[in-house]
Protein backbone atom coordinates (compact mmCIF):
# COMPACT_ATOMS: atom_id res chain seq x y z
CA UNK A 1 0.00 0.00 0.00
CA UNK A 2 2.83 2.39 0.82
CA UNK A 3 4.25 1.88 -2.67
CA UNK A 4 0.90 2.61 -4.35
CA UNK A 5 0.34 5.76 -2.30
CA UNK A 6 3.86 7.02 -2.96
CA UNK A 7 3.50 6.30 -6.69
CA UNK A 8 0.26 8.33 -7.00
CA UNK A 9 1.71 11.12 -4.87
CA UNK A 10 4.81 11.42 -7.06
CA UNK A 11 2.83 11.07 -10.31
CA UNK A 12 0.81 14.09 -9.20
CA UNK A 13 4.11 15.96 -8.69
CA UNK A 14 3.38 15.99 -4.94
CA UNK A 15 0.09 17.83 -5.54
CA UNK A 16 -2.48 15.31 -4.32
CA UNK A 17 -3.74 15.20 -0.74
CA UNK A 18 -4.94 12.05 1.03
CA UNK A 19 -8.49 12.61 -0.29
CA UNK A 20 -7.54 12.51 -3.96
CA UNK A 21 -5.08 9.67 -3.49
CA UNK A 22 -7.84 7.64 -1.79
CA UNK A 23 -10.17 8.39 -4.72
CA UNK A 24 -7.52 7.27 -7.21
CA UNK A 25 -6.87 4.04 -5.29
CA UNK A 26 -10.59 3.28 -5.00
CA UNK A 27 -11.09 3.92 -8.72
CA UNK A 28 -8.28 1.46 -9.39
CA UNK A 29 -9.90 -1.26 -7.28
CA UNK A 30 -8.17 -0.68 -3.94
CA UNK A 31 -10.81 0.40 -1.44
CA UNK A 32 -9.34 2.62 1.27
CA UNK A 33 -10.49 5.66 3.24
CA UNK A 34 -8.78 9.02 3.04
CA UNK A 35 -8.01 8.85 6.77
CA UNK A 36 -6.08 5.61 6.23
CA UNK A 37 -4.20 7.19 3.34
CA UNK A 38 -3.48 10.18 5.56
CA UNK A 39 -1.92 7.93 8.19
CA UNK A 40 0.29 6.27 5.60
CA UNK A 41 1.34 9.68 4.25
CA UNK A 42 2.18 10.94 7.73
CA UNK A 43 4.28 7.87 8.45
CA UNK A 44 6.15 8.27 5.16
CA UNK A 45 6.55 12.04 5.49
CA UNK A 46 4.54 12.80 2.35
CA UNK A 47 3.13 16.32 2.46
CA UNK A 48 1.28 17.92 -0.48
CA UNK A 49 2.19 21.44 -1.45
CA UNK A 50 0.50 23.95 0.84
CA UNK A 51 -1.81 26.76 -0.22
CA UNK A 52 -1.11 30.42 0.34
CA UNK A 53 -2.79 33.74 -0.40
CA UNK A 54 -1.93 35.78 -3.48
CA UNK A 55 -2.63 39.40 -4.29
CA UNK A 56 -5.15 40.54 -6.87
CA UNK A 57 -4.38 42.10 -10.25
CA UNK A 58 -7.78 43.73 -10.76
CA UNK A 59 -7.79 47.39 -11.77
CA UNK A 60 -11.41 48.53 -11.47
CA UNK A 61 -10.60 52.24 -11.25
CA UNK A 62 -11.81 53.23 -14.70
CA UNK A 63 -14.74 55.03 -16.31
CA UNK A 64 -16.04 52.19 -18.47
CA UNK A 65 -19.48 50.70 -17.91
CA UNK A 66 -19.55 47.67 -15.62
CA UNK A 67 -22.22 44.98 -15.89
CA UNK A 68 -24.31 43.78 -12.93
CA UNK A 69 -23.61 40.44 -11.29
CA UNK A 70 -26.00 38.38 -13.40
CA UNK A 71 -24.31 35.09 -12.49
CA UNK A 72 -24.81 35.74 -8.76
CA UNK A 73 -22.66 32.76 -7.70
CA UNK A 74 -24.75 30.17 -9.56
CA UNK A 75 -21.73 28.04 -10.38
CA UNK A 76 -23.56 24.78 -11.11
CA UNK A 77 -24.69 24.58 -14.73
CA UNK A 78 -26.36 21.82 -16.73
CA UNK A 79 -24.38 21.93 -19.96
CA UNK A 80 -21.42 23.39 -21.85
CA UNK A 81 -21.26 27.03 -22.95
CA UNK A 82 -23.91 28.17 -20.50
CA UNK A 83 -21.44 30.10 -18.33
CA UNK A 84 -17.82 30.99 -19.00
CA UNK A 85 -15.80 32.72 -16.29
CA UNK A 86 -12.54 34.58 -16.69
CA UNK A 87 -9.85 36.18 -14.56
CA UNK A 88 -6.25 37.41 -14.63
CA UNK A 89 -3.41 36.73 -12.21
CA UNK A 90 0.31 37.36 -12.07
CA UNK A 91 3.03 34.71 -12.38
CA UNK A 92 6.44 35.67 -11.03
CA UNK A 93 9.59 34.77 -12.98
CA UNK A 94 13.21 35.31 -11.99
CA UNK A 95 13.19 38.83 -13.44
CA UNK A 96 9.66 40.07 -14.05
CA UNK A 97 5.98 39.19 -13.88
CA UNK A 98 3.91 37.39 -16.48
CA UNK A 99 0.14 37.75 -16.55
CA UNK A 100 -2.04 34.69 -16.97
CA UNK A 101 -5.58 35.15 -18.29
CA UNK A 102 -7.91 32.16 -18.31
CA UNK A 103 -11.43 31.41 -19.50
CA UNK A 104 -13.14 28.43 -17.85
CA UNK A 105 -16.37 26.70 -18.85
CA UNK A 106 -18.21 26.10 -15.58
CA UNK A 107 -19.82 22.92 -16.90
CA UNK A 108 -16.65 20.81 -16.90
CA UNK A 109 -14.19 23.32 -15.36
CA UNK A 110 -12.02 23.09 -18.48
CA UNK A 111 -9.70 25.98 -19.28
CA UNK A 112 -10.88 26.58 -22.84
CA UNK A 113 -8.89 29.77 -23.38
CA UNK A 114 -5.76 31.26 -21.86
CA UNK A 115 -3.05 33.82 -22.50
CA UNK A 116 0.36 34.44 -20.96
CA UNK A 117 1.58 37.98 -21.54
CA UNK A 118 4.22 40.43 -20.40
CA UNK A 119 1.71 43.26 -19.99
CA UNK A 120 -1.95 43.66 -19.05
CA UNK A 121 -3.27 45.29 -22.22
CA UNK A 122 -6.60 43.87 -23.35
CA UNK A 123 -5.29 42.59 -26.67
CA UNK A 124 -2.72 40.47 -24.83
CA UNK A 125 -4.99 39.31 -21.99
CA UNK A 126 -8.79 39.17 -22.26
CA UNK A 127 -8.98 39.36 -26.05
CA UNK A 128 -6.23 36.81 -26.64
CA UNK A 129 -7.81 34.33 -24.22
CA UNK A 130 -11.22 34.93 -25.79
CA UNK A 131 -10.00 34.09 -29.29
CA UNK A 132 -8.58 30.79 -28.05
CA UNK A 133 -11.80 29.99 -26.19
CA UNK A 134 -14.07 30.49 -29.20
CA UNK A 135 -11.74 28.35 -31.30
CA UNK A 136 -11.99 25.55 -28.73
CA UNK A 137 -15.68 25.70 -27.88
CA UNK A 138 -18.80 26.98 -29.60
CA UNK A 139 -20.55 30.09 -28.29
CA UNK A 140 -24.14 29.15 -27.48
CA UNK A 141 -27.09 31.52 -27.45
CA UNK A 142 -27.57 32.98 -23.99
CA UNK A 143 -23.98 32.34 -22.89
CA UNK A 144 -23.13 34.25 -19.71
CA UNK A 145 -19.58 35.60 -19.67
CA UNK A 146 -18.56 36.47 -16.12
CA UNK A 147 -15.45 38.34 -14.98
CA UNK A 148 -14.33 40.90 -12.45
CA UNK A 149 -14.60 44.65 -13.13
CA UNK A 150 -11.06 44.98 -14.47
CA UNK A 151 -10.39 47.37 -17.31
CA UNK A 152 -9.40 44.46 -19.57
CA UNK A 153 -13.02 43.24 -19.46
CA UNK A 154 -14.75 46.63 -19.41
CA UNK A 155 -12.81 48.37 -22.21
CA UNK A 156 -14.46 49.10 -25.56
CA UNK A 157 -12.34 46.63 -27.52
CA UNK A 158 -13.36 43.64 -25.42
CA UNK A 159 -16.99 44.68 -24.98
CA UNK A 160 -17.34 45.21 -28.73
CA UNK A 161 -15.92 41.75 -29.41
CA UNK A 162 -18.47 40.10 -27.12
CA UNK A 163 -21.32 42.26 -28.39
CA UNK A 164 -20.51 41.23 -31.97
CA UNK A 165 -21.93 37.77 -31.20
CA UNK A 166 -25.30 39.29 -30.20
CA UNK A 167 -26.07 36.26 -27.99
CA UNK A 168 -23.81 36.85 -24.97
CA UNK A 169 -24.87 38.24 -21.60
CA UNK A 170 -22.08 39.97 -19.72
CA UNK A 171 -21.81 39.61 -15.94
CA UNK A 172 -19.31 41.12 -13.51
CA UNK A 173 -18.45 40.51 -9.88
CA UNK A 174 -19.31 43.11 -7.32
CA UNK A 175 -16.50 45.46 -6.40
CA UNK A 176 -13.77 43.82 -4.29
CA UNK A 177 -15.74 40.58 -3.99
CA UNK A 178 -13.57 37.72 -5.23
CA UNK A 179 -16.11 35.08 -4.14
CA UNK A 180 -18.37 36.22 -6.97
CA UNK A 181 -15.81 34.62 -9.29
CA UNK A 182 -14.81 31.77 -6.98
CA UNK A 183 -14.15 29.06 -9.63
CA UNK A 184 -11.57 31.19 -11.46
CA UNK A 185 -9.99 32.31 -8.19
CA UNK A 186 -9.86 28.68 -7.05
CA UNK A 187 -8.09 27.65 -10.25
CA UNK A 188 -5.37 30.24 -9.73
CA UNK A 189 -4.84 29.18 -6.12
CA UNK A 190 -4.62 25.55 -7.22
CA UNK A 191 -2.15 26.33 -10.00
CA UNK A 192 0.12 28.36 -7.76
CA UNK A 193 -0.05 25.83 -4.95
CA UNK A 194 0.56 22.77 -7.11
CA UNK A 195 3.01 24.29 -9.57
CA UNK A 196 4.80 27.35 -8.25
CA UNK A 197 4.76 27.49 -4.46
CA UNK A 198 8.13 26.66 -2.86
CA UNK A 199 9.73 26.39 -6.31
CA UNK A 200 12.76 28.34 -7.46
CA UNK A 201 11.86 31.27 -9.72
CA UNK A 202 12.43 30.36 -13.37
CA UNK A 203 13.32 32.37 -16.48
CA UNK A 204 10.43 33.69 -18.57
CA UNK A 205 10.46 30.98 -21.27
CA UNK A 206 10.76 28.13 -18.77
CA UNK A 207 7.95 29.62 -16.69
CA UNK A 208 5.72 29.88 -19.76
CA UNK A 209 6.43 26.29 -20.81
CA UNK A 210 5.75 25.04 -17.28
CA UNK A 211 2.44 26.89 -16.93
CA UNK A 212 1.24 25.82 -20.39
CA UNK A 213 2.09 22.19 -19.67
CA UNK A 214 0.22 22.39 -16.36
CA UNK A 215 -2.94 23.76 -18.00
CA UNK A 216 -3.04 21.66 -21.15
CA UNK A 217 -1.59 18.34 -20.00
CA UNK A 218 -2.19 18.18 -16.25
CA UNK A 219 -5.25 20.27 -15.34
CA UNK A 220 -7.32 19.76 -18.51
CA UNK A 221 -6.47 16.08 -19.01
CA UNK A 222 -5.03 14.24 -16.02
CA UNK A 223 -6.02 15.99 -12.80
CA UNK A 224 -9.08 14.65 -10.97
CA UNK A 225 -11.54 17.33 -9.84
CA UNK A 226 -13.67 17.19 -6.71
CA UNK A 227 -16.36 19.24 -8.49
CA UNK A 228 -16.60 16.52 -11.15
CA UNK A 229 -17.05 13.71 -8.62
CA UNK A 230 -13.30 13.07 -8.63
CA UNK A 231 -13.09 12.45 -12.36
CA UNK A 232 -10.73 14.01 -14.85
CA UNK A 233 -12.29 16.49 -17.28
CA UNK A 234 -11.91 13.96 -20.10
CA UNK A 235 -13.58 11.22 -18.05
CA UNK A 236 -16.43 13.56 -17.14
CA UNK A 237 -16.98 14.62 -20.75
CA UNK A 238 -16.86 11.01 -21.96
CA UNK A 239 -19.49 10.04 -19.38
CA UNK A 240 -21.71 12.97 -20.34
CA UNK A 241 -20.98 12.53 -24.07
CA UNK A 242 -19.77 16.10 -24.58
Amino acid sequence: MSTKITSIFLESSKRYSCVKIAKELTAGGTKISYTQVGLYMTQMGLRPKAKRKFKTTTDSKHNFYTSPNILNRRFKVSGPSIVWVSDITYIQTDKRFLYLTIIMDLYDRKIIGWSLSSNMKAEKTSLAAWEMAVNNRKVSEGLIFHSDRGVQYACRAFVSRLDSYKVITRSMSRRENCLDNAPAESFFKTLKCELLYNCKLMPKKETKDTVIDYIENWYNRMRIHSGLNYQTIEEFNTATKL
